[in-house]
């Protein structure tokens, strides 16, 4: 089994909230509370969960896109929540991020290869003009555009071909780990598939690796080797792809995967429906965030924060149920 390339541990993210007329903090929103997890190199790790449960903002601090406000993350053995602002640009050689909004990502003052060729240009990637041309005229065929695209501008492509120069712009620079951050939820279902298999051909064959965010579960299923379950800024559970869709053991992601539509009927699960809505994140709930919502609900669950822990092999829940694996 191949060694972990990012390793995070517990990474927080706490927006202060202001008030009054001189501007004090009167409180915070816990965007992301204490997230663990590791990613191996050449495979893909999904992030899903509601809007609003912190996964974006995780994607973003890997990068230091938004600086975490406490926690480590380490990548390729090396610690990049210390590391000075101009390291941190050297360091995005190695990890891209592919955006949800391919709309907003792309400046739409420059021609595709002006936004293809700036990348390799700011990482001293291949400083012979010509090269760099020719260099980008082959990413957009790999990303299945033709070369004379180079020359126009992104309000000459639809979303999904917008996408596709998102990604070929993420590769320009050979990175190791990809950020894609819902890169497929603002794009038709048709074009969808043909994105998740463009990008599934593109790890084959430059060997990346991938952190995947999405609030589609079947999206995830699809292109994930292992899943991550977020709720209100927390992982509540990560384990294997195929054995978190077959054997769920936290209660949200049972319910999360309950509605699911499932083809067969003769398979299909009975529907779970959660009460009441998502705590804010500027008050989250005393104890696990989820004990509002809970059908499992105890005692225990509205005092004590559950531990994140390994319960099965590569298999983590945070959860008061399978606490000295009681439950398994």
């Amino acid at each position: 089994m191949s060694q972990p390339l990012l390793e995070v541990k517990e990474l927080k993210k706490h927006f202060p909230i202001t008030g009054g007329v001189l501007g004090k903090e009167v409180g915070q929103v816990k965007a992301v509370d204490g997230v663990t997890f590791f990613i191996r190199e050449g495979e893909t790790l999904g992030l899903v969960g509601e809007s609003g449960c912190g996964k974006s903002t995780t994607g973003r601090m890997l990068l230091r896109l938004i600086e975490p406000t406490e926690g480590e993350v380490t990548f390729n053995g090396k610690k990049i929540t210390s590391i000075s602002g101009s390291e941190m640009r050297k360091m995005r050689r190695d990890i891209q991020m592919v955006f949800q909004d391919p709309y907003a990502s792309l400046n739409p003052r420059h021609t595709v290869e002006k936004i293809l060729e700036e990348p390799m240009i700011v990482h001293g990637i291949e400083k012979n003009s010509k090269k760099r041309k020719q260099k980008v005229r082959e990413l957009l065929e790999k990303v299945g555009l033709s070369s004379y695209h180079a020359k126009r501008y992104p309000h000459q492509f639809s979303g999904g071909q917008r996408q596709r120069i998102g990604i070929a712009r993420a590769l320009a620079v050979k990175p190791k780990l990809i950020v894609a951050d819902e890169p497929v939820s603002a794009l038709d279902v048709s074009v969808q598939a043909q994105v998740l298999n463009l990008l599934q051909d593109l790890q084959k064959e430059f060997d990346l690796t991938f952190l995947f965010i999405a609030h589609d579960l079947g999206v995830v299923r699809h292109i994930s080797d292992r899943v991550g379950v977020m709720y209100l800024g927390k992982l509540v559970e990560l384990a294997g792809s195929e054995k978190l869709y077959e054997k769920p053991l936290h209660p949200y992601t049972q319910a999360l995967l309950s509605a699911v539509p499932v083809p067969d009927v003769e398979h299909k699960k009975e529907r779970i429906v959660l009460q009441g809505d998502v705590p804010s994140p500027s008050n989250p709930p005393k104890g696990c965030p989820f004990h509002t919502r809970c059908p499992e609900a105890m005692d225990v669950c509205k005092q004590v924060v559950p531990k994140f822990q390994e319960v099965e092999q590569d298999h983590y829940v945070a959860c008061h149920l399978y606490e000295d694996n009681k439950s398994i």
